[in-house]
């Protein structure tokens, strides 16, 4: 929801946001990396990788922010809703319209789920890369985003194994981005 709000305004909105996907997290450790994550992610880090995040958020190691996005239990589709929720409660208006678009992560490994050769237009050109589904929300009172998807191409939803090993649902099934959007 970028506009020119002073920070201080901008601190109070995420903090709300904070307190109500808060009772997402059962304990206090994944709650605060949650935070530090996502201010992470807003804060003016060069690169948006592991280290770099942990670093500007205080911690020694990434091992606390890898652990949240890896190994703790938490539902991101629940976490999801209250934001979608919180969106609609601030920018909710009748001249609202939901944009979607596939954008293009460049990898150079073949282990991240969906990761191969596929054509990314945030590269402009065929690459290695995993490919998100997003929309977002917009209206004149502002805009953000309200959901994602990981496009997995056929060659992952045909090979379980692999799937499996990238820690893919076992009921997951190929979609095209059409049906996933």
């Amino acid at each position: 929801m970028l506009n020119d709000a002073p920070a201080s305004t901008w601190d109070q909105e995420l903090e709300e946001l904070f307190l109500r996907t808060g009772s997402r997290f059962t304990r206090i450790e994944p709650r605060r990396r949650m935070r530090d994550y996502v201010r992470g992610l807003l804060a003016p880090v060069g690169r948006k990788n592991g280290w770099q995040l942990a670093e500007w958020a205080g911690h020694a190691t990434p091992d606390g922010l890898q652990y949240l996005l890896s190994r703790s239990r938490w539902d991101a589709d629940n976490v999801r809703d209250d934001l979608q929720q919180y969106v609609a409660d601030q920018l909710g208006h009748d001249d609202g319209v939901l944009i979607i678009d596939d954008t293009g992560f460049i990898k150079k490994g073949i282990t991240s789920a969906g990761v191969q050769r596929q054509y990314s237009g945030t590269a402009g050109r065929t690459e290695n890369c995993q490919i998100g589904v997003f929309a977002a929300y917009a209206t004149s009172r502002g805009h953000a985003l309200v959901d994602r998807d990981l496009y997995l191409p056929r060659s992952w939803t045909d090979d379980r194994d692999r799937c499996q090993a990238a820690h893919i649902p076992d009921g997951r099934t190929f979609a095209t981005k059409n049906v996933l959007a």
